[in-house]
Parts: C-alpha cells; structure tokens; sequence
C-alpha cells in the first residue's frame, strides 16, 4: 500500500513533479509536459494543502480523487480542492507517453484577506470529482490558457501593491467562465444528463415504496448521490440546470407526490403518513407539505371529499 506524500506548499509539489523551484512561493503556473513525478509501485499518491486548476491533453495514468476514479486521455479540465487525496496509476505506456497542458497551483494563503478567500466555496465545481471534469471546445481552451499566462506574468513581473489584487481578479474571471462553461456542459450533454434524470426517478421511487424510509428515515442528498455515483455538488448543479431544482428538491417533491396519493386513497391520519415518510415530527411533515402546496395536508385531504 503506497502511503499519500502530503504536500504542503508550493514548493513540495514542484519537488514532487522534478522540476525547478517556483518563482513565487503562493501561486506556480506548471508546465504539465515537464513534469517527472518518481512513482512507487507504478503509482503516484499526495494530499495537498492548496487549490489545483488543470488543463491537460494526453494525461498520463488512471486518477483516483477522493473515491472516484476516471480513466481519461482527451482535453480537459480539473479542480482539486485542498486536502483530498489524489491517486494516478501508472502503466508501462503511461511512461513513455507525451502529456501537455498546466497546472495552475494556488495556496489559500494567497487568497488571505481577499473576498475570493471567502466567495471560493461558492464555486462548487472545486468539489467534482475527475470523472466530471470540464471538457473544453477550442475556443474556450483558448480562453482559459489566456487567463493563465495572464497569471503567470502577472506573478513574473515586478510585484507591487497592485499585483495579488490584479492576479485575484483573473483567478474570480477563470472560476466565472468555467461555471459558464459548465452551464454549456450539462446543456450540450443532454442525453447523458437525462439518464442520470431517470436513475434519480427510478432511486427515488424505489426508496419511498421500499423498506428504507423505515430502516434509515428519509433519503439525504449525500445519499443519492453516492448511490448515482456522482458527488453530490456536482449533481445538484446538473438537476438545477436541466430542471431548475436541486436534488434535495427533487426528493422533498417526490416525497410530497407520495403524501398527496397517501392523503387522498388512504384513511391514515396525517401523523401516520408523516411517520411512514421519515417524520418523527408530523408538525415538520406539515410545514414541508404546506411550502410545496399552499396547503395543509388535511386542507389538501378535504378538497378531494
């Protein structure tokens, strides 16, 4: 079992990849075809302390982020968010392949005392794993490597007061288009993005007419998620994009279909329902029914005597 190497700063993961020391120690724009990490046992393992933005071509080996793992060749790119580890496996062709691309890195130190230190957790797309990495077209690509050698020769040149601020404003820019382009991701990869539309329906019902709302109260986003496999941050900004909600609506909606048939073909009380849905409160059961229908539940009941 290889143990993950920790990389702390900057400078650790420039030692890690081989390559020359960094020109400034919060923020390092790599050159991803110069990199020679050692691997051990045909396999490279690391947590890092610090935010990584990829765009690559050719990438070498099999990535494991987090519990996902993706094997993938094409043009893209990925977010790393601090302290996850991040597994690639190695083959004897990975050895001798050419990869190109960047590797922007940026401690959380550079971000002190910015608005970005605190409006980065907004960005949710720094929580994907690496199987939904953002796939680029050419113009787009030509975007981001613009953003990065605006970067790179921002923190190059001859630092003064302006210099973290104006690097700050390309790194919010770079974040700002690739939630753009992920909006045209989830639009443009419609027949895949309706399959996971249809194993949420078909997981959802599943649940509710099964014995899980009994054994384990109702269903959690983190739950449904890992059940699609697919991180949790990831699919609510699908399921919003292509439907306008997120998941934990999707479920509280299709909690409230199952109430409403309940309520209207069944005589159980409004406190049995409520506790066969997940409730141990029906006073919870009737304010989630009411900020859904407009309705109570035995207001909802009444219209259909």
């Amino acid at each position: 079992m290889v143990i993950p190497t920790r990389l702390k700063s900057i400078s650790e993961l420039h030692r890690f990849n081989n390559i020359a020391p960094p020109e400034h120690p919060l923020i390092s724009l790599i050159d991803y075809g110069k990199t020679k990490p050692t691997p051990v046992n045909n396999q490279l393992k690391w947590m890092q302390e610090f935010y990584t933005i990829s765009l690559k071509r050719n990438v070498v080996g099999k990535y494991r982020y987090g519990q996902q793992s993706y094997d993938f060749d094409e043009g893209l790119m990925t977010f790393f968010a601090p302290n996850q580890v991040i597994t690639v496996e190695l083959t004897e062709e990975d050895m001798t392949s050419k990869p190109s691309g960047w590797i922007l890195a940026i401690h959380p130190d550079f971000l002190f005392g910015t608005a970005l230190a605190t409006s980065i957790k907004k960005y949710s797309f720094l929580n994907y794993s690496v199987k939904e990495a953002l796939f680029l077209s050419e113009k787009e690509e030509s975007i981001i490597n613009e953003l990065f050698q605006n970067i790179r020769n921002e923190y190059q040149g001859n630092l003064d007061r302006f210099s973290q601020q104006i690097v700050i404003s390309q790194l919010e820019l770079l974040f700002n288009y690739a939630e753009r382009f992920y909006q045209r991701q989830f639009i443009t990869r419609k027949i895949s993005n309706h399959q996971i539309l249809d194993k949420l329906e078909t997981l959802l019902n599943d649940y509710f007419n099964g014995d899980n709302i009994a054994n384990h109260g109702l269903p959690t986003v983190q739950y449904v998620s890992q059940t699609l496999n697919i991180t949790a941050d990831y699919l609510s900004s699908m399921l919003k994009s292509l439907t306008g909600l997120n998941t934990q609506q999707h479920i509280h909606n299709k909690l409230i279909e199952i109430a409403k048939v309940k309520l209207s073909s069944t005589n159980l009380s409004v406190s049995e329902i409520a506790f066969e849905l997940g409730f141990e409160h029906s006073q919870s059961f009737n304010k989630l029914f009411k900020s859904k229908t407009k309705q109570t539940p035995l207001e909802f009941r009444a219209s259909f005597n």
